[in-house]
């Protein structure tokens, strides 16, 4: 069984739901408290061992590739202003051994289409795929909790969570055999109406899938929005191996919603080192005001 050292992050949308903050900028690079998006979802990435991280990008993405470059102008200021821990900030957002790959998607064909973009750059390798969107705050990444499963049993992972049967429209939505710990999905369905929905089991930004899943990809018709999902892919793949559901331990913040970002913002933002303390205390006195 081949480890696991590819991550695939989706990072070409257009971010619609923060215009006009994305006209211009990433929503992947939308800071929490003072890191964005996007690093804090390789940090994932690359704790649970992954040394590839493959970006498919699109238009108007230019900055996330000039976030993990090297800044020799700024490096060189903060150099000479002798700012140590700023500079040591912004010369270890990377790792030693990493490698970063950059590939264009064209056309907002959807994510299955971005993720089949990424083939060339995989191959024939069982590999990850992180959207940035879903902030996961945990001890132990979420990846690096399918990566243990994965590793044990050599079968496709989706991470999963329970959302209310109302949000059930958002989100692939699988139904599995109820078996304990990493149940055998059983079937799955990309955005179904609640009263169409298998279960209220949500499949939420974290993915380890085999190759398999390419040939699929290419088969697959467009589906829900007009764009090639993921979802029906995948739902191909169970026909032919089996596909695991982990409800990984952690909070997810889903920071593509104004109402999830600002969410992780707070919570972020209360045990950040720096600020922390000061932080809870404000919102503390603003929510005694509020209450006034």
């Amino acid at each position: 069984m081949r480890k696991i050292k590819k991550a695939i992050f989706p990072v070409a949308g257009m971010g619609t739901r923060f215009l006009p903050a994305t006209k211009a900028s990433p929503k992947e690079m939308l800071p929490i408290v003072d890191k964005p998006l996007i690093q804090y979802a390789v940090e994932e990435a690359i704790a649970a061992g992954c040394t590839d991280i493959i970006f498919i990008t699109g238009r108007n993405k230019r900055s996330i590739e000039d976030h993990f470059d090297k800044a020799y102008e700024l490096e060189a200021e903060l150099e000479r202003k002798q700012k140590e821990a700023l500079l040591k900030v912004t010369q270890n957002i990377l790792p030693e051994g990493v490698n970063l790959m950059y590939i264009r998607q064209t056309e907002a064909l959807g994510l299955g289409h971005a993720v089949l973009c990424a083939h060339p750059a995989v191959g024939d390798e069982p590999f990850a795929v992180i959207l940035a969107d879903d902030l996961i705050d945990a001890p132990k990444g979420a990846l690096a909790q399918m990566l243990d499963v994965y590793n044990a049993t050599g079968s496709s992972v989706l991470g999963v969570e329970v959302v209310d049967p109302s949000q059930t429209g958002s989100y692939g939505i699988v139904e599995t055999d109820g078996s304990e710990a990493s149940p055998r999905v059983t079937s799955i369905v990309e955005k179904p109406k609640p009263e169409d929905a298998p279960s209220n089991l949500a499949v939420v930004g974290r993915y380890i899938l085999t190759p398999a899943i390419f040939q699929l990809l290419r088969e697959t018709q467009a589906g829900a929005g007009g764009e090639i999902q993921l979802t029906d892919a995948i739902a191909k793949l169970l026909d032919k191996e089996v596909v695991l559901a982990h409800a990984f331990e952690g909070q997810r913040y889903d920071c593509g919603s104004k109402l999830g970002y600002l969410q992780a913002t707070l919570a972020y933002g209360c045990k950040h080192p720096e600020v922390g303390e000061a932080f809870t205390e404000m919102v503390a006195q603003f929510q005694i005001n509020a209450a006034q």
